[in-house]
């Protein structure tokens, strides 16, 4: 289990760490950095001085008895001119896990700090090299799981996530400039939040949070993927469906009913969408214990779940009323086994008939699991986001709304501020402006160990 650092928010650390930066295992290189202010002493030490600034040098690499690691290239890039604003040095090495270990031991041995996850990247931010949203999509960048999704979290690693975010605050502190101006003249309140500029401002506002919501609602799909759980009867064909989605026989598939007894879980890409499927035992009536358990644990992966996706045999329709699937999330009801059925399906509005046996059908299916959550598979201008981002944007907004409503119902001035105070807050968030500590701790946690 990964630890977790807190630094304080305000506070700069003034230690120096180390890390070997490149994947656990063999390979032609391997990389320790450096950061802090005895970067130049670990120089000293390896190799017998200090490199010239943002020169790659080739050098042997000594430990503390002078005895020779490796010969590899080492780089000084000064602070603040670095990755994490701060003196960096990176040493070059063959990529042998003893080797890269032997050259680690070396840099500690000179009072230096083993780095924690993300901590490279998190000094960047605390250094303002970037702004927590870029920091964000480094780790994106480096997880991402295809083209589209490394495209998108370079957007944002790029800056034009945080550009819409911070046109967004500027506009909302103008609006609360305006607002506040007009609570200094109290006799001519209602006349300054009575004009029409300032609704046309609120409206321009809540046009740009929609069009980023929606970008940004793509990328967060892009990272994240879709979770959808299948639902059904015994034999409705939900593990055959898994086996289509995910391309291979992930599941035993026979005529027994009830051969699924556990929930099964696959990580497939699906037309440019990350899409965690999960397959449960069939819904029924049943004295068998371990069958029940099963039916158990399809109910609780629901709790997971973003979509449901309820499979009926079209010879059974009204198995539809019995599946007794208590929960809110968005339904997709699709009809299975159509290549068994002679007679004209009585269509049911926004269903998907298919085959999971022969494939007829199938994009259909794609299609409307992209359309449910909105993902364009040729999207241009997708954002490299995360949940939380998009639960900052909601939040904002709300707030916008509660303050146009205060505007328009109540010319309440002050109620006005306060509601665009919040929503800036939350808009703060996305960027690092205003963060926990625990929310930073968080973030850069789950960042792998040199990065």
């Amino acid at each position: 289990m990964q630890s977790i650092v807190t630094i304080s928010f305000m506070s700069i650390p003034e230690d120096t760490i180390a890390a070997i930066t490149t994947p656990p295992g063999k390979g032609g290189v391997g990389i320790v950095r450096v950061s802090g202010v005895l970067a130049k002493e670990v120089a000293k030490a390896i190799i017998g001085k200090v490199p010239k600034p943002r020169y790659a040098e080739l050098s042997w690499f000594k430990n503390a008895e002078q005895e020779i690691i490796d010969k590899g290239i080492v780089i000084y890039y000064p602070g603040p001119n670095s990755y994490t604003g701060e003196d960096v040095l990176e040493l070059q090495g063959h990529g042998g896990p003893v080797v890269m270990q032997l050259l680690l031991q070396a840099v500690i041995a000179n009072g230096i700090r083993l780095a924690e996850a993300g901590e490279f990247t998190q000094r960047a931010f605390l250094n303002d090299k970037m702004d927590l949203a870029q920091a964000e999509a480094v780790a994106d960048l480096i997880d991402s799981g295809s083209a589209q999704a490394a495209r998108a979290a370079l957007r944002s690693l790029q800056g034009a996530f945080s550009d819409v975010v911070n046109s967004l605050v500027d506009q909302t502190i103008d609006l609360r400039a305006y607002v506040e101006a007009a609570l200094d003249f109290p006799e001519e309140e209602i006349d300054f939040l009575a004009t029409d500029e300032l609704k046309q401002r609120f409206d321009n506002l809540n046009q740009e949070f929609t069009a980023l919501q929606k970008r940004v609602q793509q990328g967060a799909l892009l990272r994240e993927g879709l979770t959808a759980v299948i639902i059904g009867k015994p034999n409705a064909g939900k593990s055959s469906l898994l086996n289509r989605l995910a391309g291979y026989d992930a599941a035993i598939v026979t005529d027994i009913p009830g051969t699924t007894r556990d929930v099964l879980k696959e990580q497939i890409i699906l037309d440019g969408m990350p899409l965690h499927i999960i397959d449960t035992a069939g819904l029924r009536e049943s004295n068998d214990v371990i069958e029940l358990e099963g039916i158990r644990r399809a109910h609780s992966a629901l709790e997971l779940a973003d979509l449901i996706i309820q499979l009926i045999d079209i010879n059974s329709p009204d198995d539809i009323n019995d599946l007794n699937i208590d929960s809110d999330l968005p339904r997709l009801t699709v009809f299975n086994k159509i290549d068994l059925y002679n007679e004209d399906a009585k269509k049911l509005k926004g269903a998907v008939y298919l085959s999971a046996k022969t494939g007829f059908g199938f994009d259909t299916l794609v299609k409307k699991l992209k359309d449910i959550v909105g993902f364009q598979s040729d999207a241009v201008n997708t954002l490299g986001a995360r949940t939380r981002h998009l639960h900052a944007l909601n939040k904002a907004e709300d707030h916008i709304k509660i303050a146009f409503s205060h505007l328009t119902l109540s010319k309440a001035g002050e109620l006005v501020a306060e509601e665009l105070r919040i929503a800036q807050d939350y808009l703060n968030q996305i960027t690092g402006e205003f963060t926990s500590d625990d929310l930073l701790g968080k973030i850069f946690g789950s960042f792998c160990i040199g990065k």
